[in-house]
């Protein structure tokens, strides 16, 4: 396993729950059908000031939120399943002046209609332009005049700091252009995406993130947006002290994609692992218990075809029974592994389908290294 909670610790996702249990494989919101609608805003109150040099500084929560306000929106959804129609209603952002909005896949997968709803109360039918279950991030489109839309800033993520205050706009149960604020609370978190695969590189805050809240941006500031509001942790469905985000830098790489091609491929290795644990480091003769054991190999996956060797025997330590044998990875393009979690983001991070992966690995007590072409992650 490489990340784990208590058994009674939940991951609220697209209003299903799931057990933080994550396996070391490469690879928010219950939905409240509640609008409510904001009339209030005269679009003479509000003048864009997203010029370059303000970005540098600082704002106020109450800047920020006036800042902000007006690229953010509610996403209500019907849907169809085996039980009929339900409703619900998520969050997103404005993203340029197309009329590109992001939000999660969770909420507006299954949609049979899509409104969005702007913070003056009014709404415009969208059409799905892409998505991306293995990110959690769609892409919708309005067909709307360009001077409605107020485009949010986006950010660079891989700037963030622990202990950095940030804040959340959207539509928690719900209640429209609600705010909230706190801290980073950690960076680099692995989560269940419900695709199969785990999102690498998460963001952990301490911000209130509710259900209805998912899509919605999170702001650094100096009002960028540095990720989308995508689950919370919880064992009741509201928020219990911690929420995560996909990092801003995902969204740059993946939304283009989106908007061109309607997904985004993901780069796959094709290998089930293990984290070195201290009783594996004991087993294998390791000095240190960090590195990745290779447990097994997909067939024609791109690890087959660089002959990558998973693990063909078991040995028992304090009474639990390992599969040993396999190659153990050490490092990836010259930097070093510690657990799964630096493959899978730095695949996330630094790589593309296509892309040369440079595995450092012991084998039979020997340091080698094996290069291997990055192929297309399947559907399951």
């Amino acid at each position: 396993m490489s990340y784990s909670f208590s058994n009674r610790s939940k991951i609220m996702l697209g209003g299903v729950v799931f057990s933080i249990v994550l396996f070391a494989a490469i690879s928010i919101a219950l939905l409240s059908p509640v609008l409510a609608q904001d009339s209030s805003y005269s679009s003479e109150n509000h003048s864009m000031v997203y010029e370059p040099e303000l970005l540098d500084k600082s704002f106020s929560l109450i800047e920020l939120f006036e800042r902000s306000e007006f690229g953010v929106v509610s996403i209500s959804v019907t849907k169809t399943d085996e039980h009929g129609d339900s409703n619900g209603v998520g969050s997103g952002f404005v993203f340029d002046k197309a009329g590109h909005i992001i939000t999660n896949n969770h909420v507006i997968k299954n949609a049979k209609k899509i409104s969005v709803t702007f913070i003056d109360g009014t709404s415009y039918r969208a059409k799905v332009i892409g998505t991306d279950p293995y990110a959690d991030i769609a892409v919708i489109k309005l067909d709307v005049n360009s001077e409605k839309l107020y485009p949010l800033p986006i950010g660079d993520s891989s700037n963030l700091k622990v202990g950095e205050q940030i804040a959340a706009i959207g539509n928690p149960f719900g209640l429209s252009g609600s705010m909230t604020s706190g801290i980073i609370s950690q960076l680099g978190r692995l989560l269940p995406s419900g695709s199969g695969f785990s999102i690498p590189d998460v963001i952990q805050t301490d911000t209130a993130i509710n259900p209805g809240n998912s899509g919605g941006p999170l702001l650094n500031m100096r009002g960028e947006v540095v990720g989308i509001n995508t689950a919370i942790y919880s064992n009741d469905g509201s928020f219990s002290g911690v929420g995560f985000s996909i990092p801003s830098n995902v969204v740059l790489k993946v939304v283009p994609k989106l908007i061109k091609d309607g997904e985004f491929q993901h780069p796959w290795v094709g290998i089930s692992t293990a984290n070195i644990t201290p009783d594996l480091a004991e087993i294998l003769n390791l000095d240190y218990a960090k590195g990745v054991l290779v447990i097994t190999i997909v067939k024609d996956s791109p690890a087959h075809k660089a002959d990558l060797r998973g693990s063909s025997e078991t040995a028992v330590a304090d009474g639990i029974e390992y599969t040993v044998g396999g190659d153990i990875i050490l490092s990836i393009d010259g930097n070093e592994v510690r657990k799964i979690d630096d493959i899978l983001t730095h695949l996330q991070r630094e790589k593309n389908v296509g892309d040369t992966l440079n595995l450092g690995i012991l084998r039979d007590g020997k340091a080698i290294n094996v290069i291997l072409t990055l192929e297309k992650r399947p559907d399951s």
